[in-house]
């Protein structure tokens, strides 16, 4: 499949230090690709870079235009979510419906007002008056309605509740995705995504430290809950990382057998999030 999303190389600085550092990254059609790391990671900075809203080094294409010098033409074909506070807190939402159909060709009006009529934000509400929960699934109704190949999200349910979190990530796989669409998310919410990934990035110091289809948490990683004296048998061994759990230790190993680690424990498939923060900790011991 054709990639939507070709870096080679691609570093940032700021006075010196790096924001992003040589990254390598392809991006295929159809994916969800979640960009995980901690906060100052450099996942902003290089979803900027792909917007073409920050100076870069290397090279970079999306959708076969640089964002550098053809953000115009690009921006026809990607929607973007970030922090919804730069909606015009003045205007009431069938104004700012309008005020976006005039401006984007590629915008269904029909199909925002129609994903709005499922939720609590009336046309006539002065958007300052919305909740942080509607003021997203304001932002979310006029991004779905754009037909656009590539939607880039940044941190998009910072600050919401549980319940519209859940209720953000399922109206984005149902009423948006497809195999024509690719979407990047940015998060630290790992547990969060996973269900909704294809493959996932972890980020740390502007560094791509692991890059992998979601089908690598099964095939490529093993996590054996070893208890009792077998975590001290399991300790000299070389793992990928590890975390306390109630009478011992879970081990997570990369590339090793399941069939090998049975003997010390229940072996399960780690969670993305387990993962994380191996990765962030160092990996291979």
């Amino acid at each position: 499949m054709t990639n939507i999303i070709e870096v080679s190389n691609l570093t940032k600085q700021y006075q010196g230090n790096y924001a992003i550092k040589s990254l390598d990254w392809r991006v295929g059609g159809g994916s969800i690709v979640g960009l995980i790391g901690p906060n100052g990671a450099g996942k902003t900075t290089l979803l900027r870079a792909l917007l073409g809203l920050t100076h870069s080094e290397g090279t970079l294409q999306v959708m076969g235009k640089d964002p550098r010098t053809e953000r115009h033409q690009l921006m026809q074909d990607v929607a973007f979510i970030a922090d919804t506070a730069v909606l015009p807190r003045w205007l009431r939402v069938d104004q700012l419906i309008s005020y976006v159909e005039g401006v984007q060709p590629k915008f269904d009006r029909a199909k925002a007002e129609r994903f709005l009529d499922q939720t609590s934000v009336g046309p006539k509400a002065r958007i300052g008056t919305l909740s942080k929960g509607m003021m997203v699934q304001l932002h979310l109704a006029l991004t779905l309605a754009v037909d656009a190949r590539l939607l880039i999200l940044d941190e998009p349910t910072l600050g919401l509740d549980i319940l519209y979190r859940k209720q953000f990530f399922d109206q984005l796989l149902n009423d948006y995705f497809d195999a024509e669409r690719t979407i990047v998310i940015s998060t630290h919410q790992v547990e969060e995504v996973q269900h909704i990934l294809t493959h996932f990035v972890f980020l740390k110091n502007g560094e791509m430290l692991m890059n992998a289809p979601m089908t690598a948490l099964e095939d490529r990683f093993v996590e054996v809950h070893a208890l009792g004296e077998n975590a001290a048998l399991v300790n000299r061994l070389r793992y990928f990382g590890s975390r306390h759990i109630l009478g011992g230790q879970a081990f997570i190993f990369d590339s090793v057998p399941r069939h090998e680690l049975e003997q010390y424990g229940a072996c399960h498939t780690p969670a993305i999030s387990d993962l994380f923060v191996a990765a962030m900790a160092g990996g291979v011991r």
